[in-house]
């Protein structure tokens, strides 16, 4: 299971990720989503769980939890085709 960790500090780096993330199970991949130009984090992360409790675990954990002076957000990643429109470029 794909977990999506939002919220996070732009300052976060992956190793600090990777610790947040490995209490939960081990886990197929962590890593930080970045600018593609400037290598800057854009303020989210994914985790992927091959066991799906140690996912839910994670979710449960993380969810609401303050780290570095935000609150984190964490959720099932959903398929880019499945998310709502974020609004932008939406015609009224």
């Amino acid at each position: 299971m794909k977990v999506y960790i939002g919220n996070i500090s732009k300052e976060m780096t992956d190793a600090q990720f990777t610790e947040l993330v490995n209490p939960f199970g081990a886990n197929e991949s962590a890593h930080i989503a970045r600018d593609r130009d400037t290598g800057a984090s854009r303020g989210f992360a994914f985790v992927e769980y091959p066991n799906n409790e140690h996912a839910k675990a994670a979710i449960a954990a993380l969810n609401g939890k303050e780290v570095g002076g935000r609150v984190l957000k964490a959720n099932e990643s959903q398929p880019k085709g499945s998310r709502p429109a974020s609004g932008a470029g939406l015609q009224k």
